[in-house]
């Protein structure tokens, strides 16, 4: 079998790619993997560094107001089409596969035009753009919100789940890693962490709450990002505090799956791989959906994930150092709620996301 995938910009398209990636290469030993972003784009980094073919193409979104430069991005899209169309052809895959950013969309359209099976994969509860743009031409639409549905055809739309979840799910070992970060491993445990850059808005709230937080007989994990962990604002707070018996701050956190496999209770974003993340481990969490991102696609999933029962969400202006506290002793030290929550979460994840997305691309590959 040899599949293209492509999507980029952000580690929410970039992450279940390789997840999916990952699993096929259990399944199908023989697959052959062809990936194609952009050089700017996160993808240009992480792919490679997974031992996997890279290609890339020049694109770039549209304003949402009227500017000259999107008469540049007309012309880079047309080439951009031009270029995916050589590298399909060199290639010759079975089918290809995107899974989001602008990159994504002339990858797909230009392997609808050469008459190749397609699957776009929706991460999020509200579509971008570029997906939407891309299912009039897209074999099928995966979807990792049932919510996105309403947004593409009824019958090319399938709900997998975001095979993140599965790579999360499979992880049996995590060999003490709260012990690497000098917590122990007898104590209900928190993660905090705003995205691989931080929040502002996190950062503030955490600094506020530390210390109520380092009383408490539960232990933090936060990663504040590299911008603020270094900037001489907020350094010598983390310095005094990490000398609690009961709280690490980290600029950030490269084993997160293993982490979470750890924890007890998270506070976060509300990014759609976060999302398939804690739910496919049964995490209760407590979200602050981003203002900053498309269509507020955020709170949209956090309200999917409160109204199922499995989250509390705090809405980003109204997140301070009290509220922190207040949720996290509002789970943490009510045992009842906790394991409702809990039960709520593991509810809403899809476990065998990666399995179920095979079984699309199988269906897709005969035709179903």
């Amino acid at each position: 079998m040899k599949i293209i995938v492509s999507g980029g910009g952000t580690g929410g398209h970039i992450y279940p790619a390789l997840s999916f990636i990952n699993y096929l290469k259990t399944v199908e030993p023989d697959v052959s993997v062809l990936y194609i972003g952009t050089e700017k784009g996160l993808e240009a980094k992480i792919v490679p560094e997974n031992g996997i073919d890279f290609k890339t193409i020049d694109i770039q979104g549209f304003k949402r107001s009227l500017s000259p430069e999107n008469v540049r991005t007309v012309y880079k899209f047309i080439k951009s089409v031009s270029d995916a169309k050589k590298m399909i052809k060199d290639f010759k895959p079975d089918v290809v596969i995107g899974t989001g950013g602008y990159v994504a969309g002339p990858v797909i359209y230009a392997a609808a035009k050469l008459k190749i099976p397609t699957i776009v994969h929706e991460q999020n509860s509200i579509p971008g753009v570029t997906n939407k743009f891309l299912s009039r031409y897209a074999t099928r639409v995966a979807l990792a919100f049932q919510e996105a549905g309403s947004f593409f055809p009824s019958k090319k739309t399938v709900f997998t789940g975001n095979p993140r979840a599965q790579e999360v799910a499979d992880l049996t070992d995590s060999s003490n890693v709260l012990g690497r970060y000098g917590l122990r491993t007898d104590k209900k445990t928190i993660v905090i962490f705003g995205g691989s850059r931080g929040a502002l808005k996190i950062n503030t709230a955490v600094v506020e709450a530390l210390p109520e937080l380092a009383k408490k007989n539960y232990q933090i994990l936060y990663a504040s990002g590299e911008i603020y962990y270094n900037d001489p604002e907020f350094l010598d707070i983390f310095t005094a505090f990490n000398l609690k018996e009961n709280i690490k701050i980290v600029p950030y956190i490269n084993n997160m799956v293993e982490v979470l496999n750890d924890a007890n209770l998270i506070l976060s974003r509300a990014g759609a791989t976060t999302l398939a993340e804690i739910t496919a481990l049964g995490l209760p969490s407590i979200l602050v959906p981003s203002p900053y991102v498309t269509a507020d696609h955020q709170t949209k999933n956090a309200e999917a994930l409160e109204n199922a029962g499995a989250a509390i969400m705090i809405k980003n202006t109204e997140l301070t150092g009290k509220r922190v506290v207040g949720a996290i002793d509002s789970l943490l030290l009510d045992d009842v709620r906790y394991r409702q929550m809990a039960e709520s979460a593991l509810r809403e994840g899809v476990p065998d996301a990666s399995n179920r997305l095979y079984r699309v691309l199988k269906d897709v590959l005969n035709g179903r």
